[in-house]
């Protein structure tokens, strides 16, 4: 599916949300900004085309790797990534099985990729093991917008417009209407934030953006374990 519409995929994230996503991952890169200091090691999972690694990238001093199991994404976001002022590594991997050591990243992300993980539980231990202790993890996902009439509003927008702009643009509707079923199966605020203490986090907390269509999550693995 997310071969499929690769090369459609970053105009419609854009078109579809008014450029919302550019300033949600540009929040990603504020909250984590202490932490993207010379030396670090960040990795972004589920990195798609690439769009939140090279905004991490440029955010900082640190070594961003993207990591992702979809072919023809990694290709748009190499392309993209060409004459960057620093390298961002692109890799082909399984979220649920990242192709790295135990405990050798500083910061870990993933957006909007969470929800499309056959385990969300077992999405977020993976990102636990391979951060260092004391290392930071930020998940941006859609969520459970918290003003009622916004909620109606753009539920309609979710399930009734966005699959038929995203099937006639991309020529898939099919994936425009799994991303509005996704989402509402997806774990809402509070319940994401209890998944992640579950699964060993600590310090966490998420704020709410655009009035809870999407959502940041973070955590930090603890240094004592």
């Amino acid at each position: 599916m997310f071969a499929g519409i690769a090369g459609r995929y970053d105009l419609l994230n854009h078109l579809l949300s008014g450029n919302t996503d550019k300033r949600w991952r540009r929040v990603v890169a504020d909250e984590l900004r202490p932490s993207l200091e010379e030396g670090a090691r960040v990795l972004d999972v589920a990195c798609g085309t690439g769009d939140l690694s090279l905004v991490l990238s440029r955010a900082g001093r640190a070594q961003v790797v993207g990591v992702d199991f979809c072919r023809p994404m990694l290709e748009v976001a190499r392309g993209k990534a060409d004459g960057e002022q620093r390298r961002v590594p692109f890799v082909e991997g399984d979220a649920l099985r990242l192709p790295f050591a135990d405990e050798v990243f500083d910061v870990a992300t993933i957006a909007f990729g969470l929800r499309n993980l056959a385990s969300v539980e077992g999405g977020l231990k993976e990102l636990r093991r391979i951060l260092k202790p004391g290392g930071r993890v930020a998940v941006l996902e859609f969520s459970t917008p918290v003003l009622p009439g916004f909620r109606a509003l753009f539920q309609f927008y979710f399930a009734r417009v966005l699959p038929r702009i995203g099937g006639l643009v991309s020529g898939s509707r099919g994936a425009y209407e799994y991303l509005p079923a996704s989402v509402s199966k997806f774990p809402d605020q509070k319940r994401l934030a209890a998944l992640m203490r579950e699964t060993g986090f600590a310090e966490v907390s998420y704020r709410n953006l655009t009035g809870g269509i999407a959502a940041l999550h973070t955590g930090t693995r603890p240094t004592h374990t």
